[in-house]
């Protein structure tokens, strides 16, 4: 028998850790951070339907969302258990609920929760006309003190994986488009941080979706990024002015969205977002700021993160099929893997050590939620430093590999071309250093023989060294990769494997 979750009876709390599948209205969420708020919360669920009523539990790190319909609920499980959502940085966990609806008390913590939905409700336009880009738009109003591209990183990356920024000046205006991952991060971050000040009374965030799609960097500097190209020059160091069609494109009016659809909401939570570490001097008189120093933003820069951030734990894999070598040749698509241990007691999960942190991102945004081996795979940053070796004389049983000296490296060479040809899975096969000697049927034979299926295929027209082969599925090319990628064609030809982002 089910029973109401009860802010009071957090005992109820036991029944949903056992990850009861049953759908439900009643939406768990776990592993968020100590300091997260209502509004990140609502966030998660408002791109799925109407939000009823909301149980927040900080000293579980737990909270509970009660859908409008089961249907709404059921969309909000499947789609994070593809794509794993993120709050500050931290990965958070979206199950259904044992529990059939919620029942709140009138504690202080439940009347804010209340109060946090109440302003949604109050002000929230048809979501069903609502389209939120993985762009936004970013205004900085009442600029008294400078705003960097870093510090602006170091906000917006609480809400997921900036991917790209372009900053800069329009009718006298400081600007900026950021692009993430996932239209869900954009959503959350717009929820959180509009209206929000940087400083105490001053650059206030005013934030929009964009037009546009995804943003075109072609230079790292201090007035533009792309976080997935560490190979692009740093150009002249100009700020991008009024005249960049980009930037005017992506200031049209949209037609799709309104500009704030909850400028209107009467937030019962604070608007000051005060960014204001140690460190930090402000002057008390506006004009004269003598230091502007933001701790961790050397992190967002390149050159890439530290050595801490390189792990990635990877979790739900096929514990009778994945090898050191498997992952090793999927990740390798996406950064240099310099080691791999899948853990002794645990053997559907494994640390994974990329060469540097923006390689680690990069394959964590990639991979994330991709099938292997008829699991969806879960990336997530790791605790760990580095992946160790086993101690000499100790048999771990192949579980542990190092891989930092293979001559399989894409990315060792400095301005290597594979920077420019990294792309998301896809059913779409980009083979490379095929010997005049392997003919179209030589190639799908190959490809046929481990039991997938191939639905296309082309040689490039100019260059019969290159090719695309289509396959049945994203699933099948993944492991079509694995097993392919470095295959003696003979001749001293080894295949080269890596996704497309062409069909044919």
């Amino acid at each position: 028998m089910t029973t109401p979750a009860n802010g009071n009876d957090n005992d109820k709390l036991k029944g949903d850790l056992r990850g009861l599948s049953t759908p439900s209205r009643v939406v768990h969420i776990r592993k968020l951070p100590d300091d997260v708020s209502e509004p990140e919360v609502i966030g998660l669920g408002l791109p799925f339907g109407d939000i009823t009523n909301l149980l927040l539990l900080k000293s579980k790190n737990q909270a509970f969302l009660e859908m409008n319909s089961v249907e709404a609920a059921d969309n909000m499980v499947t789609y994070y258990s593809s794509m794993l959502p993120f709050i500050r940085n931290h990965p958070v966990y979206v199950q259904f609920s044992n529990h059939k609806e919620l029942k709140t008390d009138h504690s202080p913590n439940q009347e804010r929760a209340q109060a946090a939905l109440r302003a949604f409700s109050t002000s929230i336009v048809d979501l069903s006309a609502v389209q939120p880009s993985a762009v936004l738009r970013v205004v900085v109003e009442n600029l008294l003190y400078p705003v960097s591209l870093d510090a602006l990183c170091q906000i917006f990356s609480k809400f997921g994986t900036v991917l790209r920024i372009i900053i800069f000046t329009k009718n006298g205006q400081f600007q900026a488009l950021l692009q993430y991952p996932d239209a869900s991060n954009a959503y959350n971050a717009k929820v959180s941080l509009d209206g929000q000040n940087i400083y105490n009374g001053c650059c206030t965030l005013k934030i929009s979706f964009s037009r546009l799609s995804s943003l075109n960097v072609k230079f790292n500097n201090e007035k533009s990024r792309d976080f997935t190209r560490p190979d692009l020059p740093s150009g002249d160091n100009q700020a991008i002015m009024e005249h960049n069609p980009m930037a005017a494109a992506a200031f049209a009016p949209a037609g799709i969205i309104p500009a704030s659809p909850y400028s209107a909401s009467p937030h019962n939570y604070p608007h000051a977002f005060t960014l204001q570490p140690a460190g930090m001097t402000v002057p008390s008189m506006p004009g004269t700021l003598t230091s502007l120093s933001l701790p961790g933003t050397t992190r967002l820069a390149f050159p890439p993160n530290p050595a801490g951030h390189c792990v990635l734990l990877v979790s739900n894999l096929n514990a009778d099929m994945v090898t050191p070598h498997c992952l090793f040749i999927l990740f390798g698509v996406y950064g240099d893997v310099m080691r791999v241990k899948i853990l002794f007691n645990k053997k559907d999960n494994a640390l994974v050590q990329m060469a540097d942190g923006t390689q680690a991102q990069l394959a964590m945004y990639h991979l994330n939620g991709q099938r292997l081996h008829g699991k969806p795979l879960r990336v997530m940053p790791s605790k760990h430093a580095s992946v160790a070796l086993p101690l000499e004389g100790h048999e771990d049983q192949g579980l542990t590999k190092d891989f930092s000296s293979s001559p399989l490296h894409r990315f060792k060479k400095p301005g290597s071309k594979n920077y420019a040809n990294i792309f998301p899975p896809s059913a779409t096969l980009h083979l490379s250093n095929i010997p005049p000697s392997v003919l179209e049927d030589d190639l799908k034979v190959l490809f046929s023989s481990c039991g997938a299926k191939v639905n296309a295929f082309k040689f490039f027209q100019k260059d019969h060294k290159m090719a695309l082969i289509q396959m049945a599925s994203v699933d099948q090319a993944i492991e079509s990769l694995i097993q392919f990628h470095n295959h003696d064609l003979g001749d001293h030809h080894h295949l080269r494997v890596s996704f497309s982002k062409s069909a044919i």
